[in-house]
């Protein structure tokens, strides 16, 4: 009765829906420039409400895309779902960079089916599981793997996900935490490393914002300088560790944590993970010899293929081959073209492997390269839609309304925490942290540069580390969906679980690092409190969720 009902709701609007655009047949007005004020905050908002009431990302992402794309077209819904269709969706997918990550993901996805198929995430997770007695241990070796893997955000929770649950999942470690530890050692990593996929976009952003007041910097110089004031990453990763090492945690993570330990329910139940059962329920041939090489050589050859591809793509052969060099190279690098290099050489490698050792034939072999890419199409949709969105508030001016109003007073000694926090909000509501940063450093860069030579790092550092805070923890993120695709979890559970840990984690940055960082106070004091104040969280507001202590507590 009650599907039959909302049936009805639902047909009953789209009726509504082509009704008032009628009038719309007679010809389409030229958007033109309008100031939607708060009203521009409508579409993220309302995809992220949506997302966390209905549980349906996809159906969330689209409507929050749709009434952007309504807005741009004059209030007129008719036309604002042509605009949806082929200006946002189509536009997105057709974009170089996006349709490079899609088919990167979908090619990974692959290697994946195909390492499984061999049994060599079985072997890892087994090897692993021999040296990782424990919860404890088996988190803390998911977090080494996610630092270790700093070169791009997409490779390492691609990378991490699927290599460590079935560990994870024999540890009794909820698909929650596997996904949140993956998430906290991505984005945040990534923009920190001196070399990688991030580096030459921050540094492009850095010099940019500088040229624009008529100044010759050393951008690279500049960007490592602020490294100790990227206190919201570093902190996120202080906070992995010890939530991971001291075993605590609160909020609706411990209750995740306790259901796993407990009841061995590493998914709640009515959850959706975001993984087919073509990937996680992967069949191995019977008498199979389980071989770490098996997944192993694959995941290496992506690593070694990626990098000595950034170096290439970037003009590394013209370049000299020193630091200097190559980190120039990767930074002129488009990792998107060399992400997809990677992933299909290390999925014709996983390929040969099988074959030559006579695990499966060759058709079965590209079965299960197809059955792992199938696995990812839903995270290829989301993704789209994702991107759409981000573009359409764009469009309809989120970000200019929320930089408006927050930066109408600023305090000189404030500058650093405001910028922030209009970080944080900006990246939350878009989901993307490079949009992000193209928007606010250009703006940043000249507060910080008329008050005071002192405010500028800790200013550029905000930018770049309050960015970074939505891609971590915003629904509709591409780097968070990419968290839950790797994990196999429920995406939303992932999101309502990480959020309490991430806001932590911005408010200790926010109150314990770019205060006293506006008042001129050495950075590395900041991080050692704050990572203290964590710990501190952690021990008086987190409970023990090792089984022991559940059990006693039962």
């Amino acid at each position: 009765m009650k599907k039959s009902r909302l049936f009805w709701v639902f047909m009953l609007v789209i009726m509504v829906l082509v009704l008032t655009s009628l009038p719309a047949f007679a010809g389409e007005e030229a958007a033109e420039t309008v100031d939607f004020g708060v009203l521009s905050l409508l579409p993220p908002l309302l995809a992220i409400a949506l997302a966390f009431v209905t549980k349906q990302v996809l159906l969330s992402l689209f409507l929050g895309v749709f009434v952007g794309a309504t807005m741009m077209a004059g209030w007129n819904p008719f036309f604002g779902f042509l605009r949806t269709l082929d200006q946002y969706i189509l536009g997105s997918a057709a974009d170089s960079w996006n349709a490079g990550i899609l088919i990167f993901t979908l090619s990974i996805g692959g290697m994946i089916g195909v390492v499984g198929k061999m049994g060599g995430t079985k072997a890892i997770a087994e090897a692993l599981a021999r040296k990782a007695k424990n919860a404890k241990s088996a988190q803390l070796a998911t977090m080494l793997l996610g630092v270790l893997i700093f070169f791009d955000d997409y490779a390492n929770t691609l990378i991490v996900g699927p290599t460590m649950r079935p560990l994870t999942d024999k540890m009794n470690i909820s698909r929650e935490k596997l996904s949140y530890i993956v998430d906290s050692t991505a984005a945040p990593v990534a923009g920190l490393a001196l070399i990688g996929t991030w580096i030459g976009y921050e540094i492009g952003l850095i010099k940019d914002a500088y040229g624009a007041i008529g100044m010759d910097i050393n951008a690279y110089w500049l960007f490592v300088q602020t490294i100790p004031f990227r206190f919201y990453s570093i902190l996120a990763l202080v906070m992995v560790f010890l939530v991971a090492y001291m075993g605590r945690d609160f909020g609706s993570m411990y209750k995740a944590e306790v259901r796993a330990r407990k009841e061995g329910k590493v998914l709640a139940d009515g959850a959706k993970p975001m993984a087919s059962k073509e990937l996680t329920d992967m069949e191995i041939p019977e008498g199979t010899v389980l071989k770490v090489s098996n997944a192993v050589v694959p995941i290496l050859t992506l690593i070694v293929v990626a990098f000595a591809g950034m170096w290439y793509n970037g003009g590394g052969p013209e370049l000299p081959f020193t630091f200097a060099g190559v980190r120039e190279a990767f930074g002129n690098a488009d990792a998107s073209v060399v992400l997809i290099w990677a992933a299909i050489t290390a999925g014709l490698v996983a390929i040969i492997m099988a074959v030559s050792q006579k695990i499966v034939s060759l058709g079965d072999a590209f079965d299960a390269w197809v059955d792992g890419a199938k696995s990812l199409v839903i995270t290829a949709m989301i993704l789209t839609l994702a991107w759409s969105l981000g573009s359409v508030t764009g469009d309809v001016g989120a970000a200019d309304f929320l930089v408006g109003v927050v930066t109408e007073a600023l305090p000189g000694a404030l500058l650093p925490l405001l910028v922030f926090l209009i970080s944080c909000v900006i990246a939350f509501a878009t989901g993307t942290s490079w949009g992000t940063m193209a928007i606010v450093m250009p703006l940043a860069v000249p507060l910080a540069n008329a008050y005071t030579a002192v405010l500028i790092l800790p200013t550029i550092g905000a930018v770049l580390t309050g960015s970074i805070f939505g891609d971590h923890c915003s629904p509709i993120s591409d780097t968070t969906i990419m968290s839950s695709m790797a994990s196999a979890a429920d995406h939303i559970d992932h999101v309502k679980t990480q959020i309490p840990y991430s806001v932590t984690v911005a408010i200790v940055a926010a109150i314990f690092g770019f205060i006293p960082a506006g008042l001129g106070i050495n950075p590395l004091i900041s991080l050692v409190l704050g990572a203290v104040v964590l710990w501190a969280v952690l021990k008086f507001a987190g409970k023990s969720v090792a089984e022991e202590d559940i059990k006693a507590k039962a």
